[in-house]
């Protein structure tokens, strides 16, 4: 299901100029920078919108009624849900990742946070040296 969802995206995403197929065959690290920056700002909207859904201000009424973080239009938040999620894919293709490179990374990512939950994970002292060794383990996924 997540290869149909990275193909539709990719579909999506053509018709408004980001070809994530042709940025990964020659991958162009000014194209790419700028179509990642294009859908983290439209990602951050995203999550903006997800919160309004929730009363989060902690000076409004609700808030001082006890109801602060109360998911007050679960419809609207399921909506803005999707809508990261396209926005998720688009920034994954930013990065050259289809989906058997996501899925082999998360499986590698998923493996360090388990290993971190197992051995007490801290903030403090914390480093990404866990991270250095996830990478892509088919090295056609590889951008050139």
């Amino acid at each position: 299901m997540l290869r149909e969802l990275f193909q539709k995206q990719a579909e999506l995403n053509t018709r408004i100029g980001f070809d994530p197929d042709e940025l990964r065959r020659n991958f162009d690290p000014q194209k790419a920078g700028e179509w990642l920056n294009n859908y983290l700002a439209a990602m951050s909207n995203e999550l903006e919108e997800l919160r309004d859904c929730t009363y989060w201000k902690h000076w409004c009424d609700e808030a001082q009624q006890g109801r602060r973080y109360y998911l007050h239009d679960l419809q609207n938040a399921r909506v803005e849900v999707i809508d990261m999620l396209f926005f998720w894919i688009s920034l994954a293709q930013c990065v050259g990742l289809d989906a058997d490179g996501v899925m082999d990374l998360y499986r590698q990512k998923l493996k360090v946070n388990h290993n971190r939950q197992q051995c007490g994970y801290s903030m403090t002292g914390k480093d990404e040296t866990d991270n250095k060794s996830i990478q892509l383990t088919d090295p056609t996924q590889e951008c050139t």
